[in-house]
């Protein structure tokens, strides 16, 4: 398998892990040697798609990145491991307007 699947699948794991649900599709880029993006469809709980309903996107967003900052260490950890390469930074973000769509984004030091 390669890393770029690794990387999507343990990005799946994650989110099952920390919201109870996994993503649907998941696929993962380099962006050029030092930045890795995964990109993650369908990743809405049934409690989130209800703040969706009731036109809560805002308090969603808001929730959603404090959860996926507060497990920094759990999104990194697998992606260090696989790559052999420190995370540098970080950065979650999720689009609620289209059925959370999300991505996860790490940059790493210069080789």
């Amino acid at each position: 398998m390669s890393l770029l699947a690794q990387v999507s699948n343990e990005m799946v794991r994650v989110y099952k892990d920390q919201f109870g649900r996994g993503p649907t599709k998941a696929r993962s880029y380099w962006c050029g040697e030092d930045l890795l993006v995964c990109v993650l469809e369908d990743t809405l709980t049934m409690a989130e798609r209800s703040l969706i309903a009731m036109g809560e996107h805002q308090r969603l967003r808001d929730m959603r990145i404090f959860f996926q900052y507060a497990s920094t260490a759990e999104f990194c950890a697998p992606v260090e491991r696989l790559t052999g390469r420190q995370v540098t930074g970080f950065i979650s973000g999720i689009d609620t307007h289209a059925d959370g769509l999300a991505m996860e984004t790490f940059a790493f030091d210069p080789r």
